[in-house]
């Protein structure tokens, strides 16, 4: 690899639009992935039971029916989506005596 500093103003002002056309391609594409699963998931299906139910619903039941076979993952993912994700990390810190002390006094002169 050569450094751009390295290169010609042309070359460097080249290689830039060649990696502006492909990050505008890569944007587009990424985009129409979304758009299709989002029309699947809006998507009415038969369920086969008479009902219908749309993708999302589909789905739902399909992670469910897994994670009560012991699928974890499945489990991780209906109740992350459910909005009961456990927090990633907890900060523990060290804190002094008095300041603890204080806040105690605080709280219980509120009482």
């Amino acid at each position: 690899m050569i450094p751009n500093n390295q290169r010609s103003p042309n070359e460097v002002r080249e290689n830039g639009r060649k990696g502006g056309i492909a990050s505008g391609e890569a944007r587009r594409n990424k985009k129409l992935l979304r758009d299709c699963i989002e029309m699947l998931l809006e998507k009415e299906m038969e369920d086969g039971k008479g009902g219908t139910k749309t993708g999302a619903e589909a789905l739902a039941v399909k992670l469910f029916k897994e994670a009560m076979k012991g699928n974890v993952k499945a489990f991780e993912v209906l109740r992350d989506t459910a909005g009961q994700k456990v927090p990633d990390k907890i900060m523990v810190a060290e804190v002094d005596a008095n300041v603890i002390a204080e806040v105690e006094e605080m709280v219980n002169k509120t009482e």
